[in-house]
């Protein structure tokens, strides 16, 4: 069904929709609605310009055109997306250089088990408007490249491998990748107007450089499409269309996804072939959420954190109750968007990026680090 029809069919008062889910979160009463955040409100601005809920603290892990702590690596202009890799009892985070012309690429900063920067070094380079992505179950970084042409490509996050990049995913403006292990698929979002939802699915998994490229109908079946050639979202006459398909999660059978056209959040079920409103700009009263971008989850709790692309410059925080609150605000940036948002392995620290901070500009992105009590229980 389509997304209203889905929405009314299921209306058991106010405008709430009973689902039942299975998310490894509480029962779920889709669309979000605005409402006390569990972390409290945000407090006053502190030296680098973020507004966070009370107990938490930021710092600042790099900026573009200096070098990265005490490495001799320089950090890329236009941070977006980016993951965390647990790396012994550290871990790394790895940031997409959204750059034109071959500037683009991918950088990685690696920690130690206190949080200390112990080294930095690109893993990609030579690309074009490495955007967002994916981290996969064996632990890569899918960076995916938005523009006509753009491919994925797999990289290493230790950079000792090389890039691969892998055509049979489809060349076209790619967003995000999101990883089901449970039906060995990878499901892809397009920032297109008219863009479309890909499923993916590997001839052997762990191996991406062949398998089978399908994407969402109007029925929620999945039709096949040529990764190549003509461009995969005319392919289909039926295709669902999403309006500028932005970031992707995914977590127990649910692949959680945006679309910044319209400001929403969908949940798209694997298990029941169901496609739900997860949040709607549009019948959210007092909706602290515009220009949804960059989506993930804690490792915890089942909250749901998701980025603006402008809007208040806020990644928002949605419960498993179904409250949507903000979570962190950037003062003095409106010429920029947040991206990149990750927890490292433990849900103890997050990372994001403000891709134009102060200047509004490419070289002026900035890459934090927050901490603080994420919650550990409901």
């Amino acid at each position: 069904m389509q997304r209203r029809g889905f929405m009314k069919a299921a209306v058991v008062g106010a405008g709430s929709v009973a689902l039942t889910f299975t998310l490894g979160r509480e029962a779920l009463a889709y669309p979000a609605q605005t409402g006390a955040s569990p972390y409290g409100g945000l407090q006053a601005a502190d030296a680098n310009g973020l507004m966070l809920p009370k107990g938490f603290t930021s710092r600042v892990v790099a900026r573009t055109g200096q070098l990265v702590g005490n490495t001799k690596h320089v950090w890329h202009g236009a941070p977006d997306g980016g993951a965390c890799f647990a790396d012994g009892t550290g871990w790394i985070y790895v940031s997409n250089a959204e750059l034109g012309k071959g500037a683009g690429g991918v950088s990685a900063v690696k920690f130690d088990g206190a949080g200390n920067i112990t080294g930095s070094y690109p893993i990609l380079s030579g690309t074009t408007d490495n955007c967002a992505g994916g981290a996969s179950p064996w632990n890569t970084w899918i960076s995916c490249e938005e523009h006509n042409k753009g491919l994925c490509w797999e990289t290493d996050p230790w950079g000792v491998k090389p890039a691969v990049s892998h055509e049979a995913m489809g060349v076209f403006n790619h967003e995000a990748a999101a990883f089901d292990p449970d039906r060995k698929v990878v499901y892809l979002t397009e920032d297109e107007p008219d863009g479309g939802f890909y499923r993916y699915t590997p001839t052997a998994w762990g191996n991406l450089s062949e398998g089978k490229l399908e994407v969402l109908t109007t029925d929620l079946t999945w039709a096949a499409v040529k990764p190549k050639g003509q461009d995969c979202r005319k392919q289909v006459k039926n295709m669902h269309l999403f309006d500028g398909g932005e970031g992707a999660y995914y977590r127990n059978n649910i692949c959680y996804f945006t679309t910044k056209g319209d400001d929403k959040v969908w949940a798209y079920n694997a298990a029941t072939n169901q496609l739900a409103t997860v949040y709607d700009n549009d019948t959210t009263a007092n909706a602290p959420l515009t220009g949804v971008d960059n989506i993930t989850g804690d490792p915890h709790v089942g909250d749901l954190f998701v980025a603006e692309d402008g809007g208040d410059m806020e990644i928002c925080v949605i419960t498993p109750n179904d409250v949507i609150a903000p979570f962190v605000k950037i003062v003095g940036q409106d010429d920029s968007e947040i991206a990149g948002v990750a927890f490292n392995p433990a849900g103890t620290r997050m990372y994001f990026s403000s891709q134009n901070g102060t200047t509004g500009t490419d070289d002026g992105g900035i890459t934090y680090e927050v901490t603080g009590p994420f919650r550990r229980s409901l």
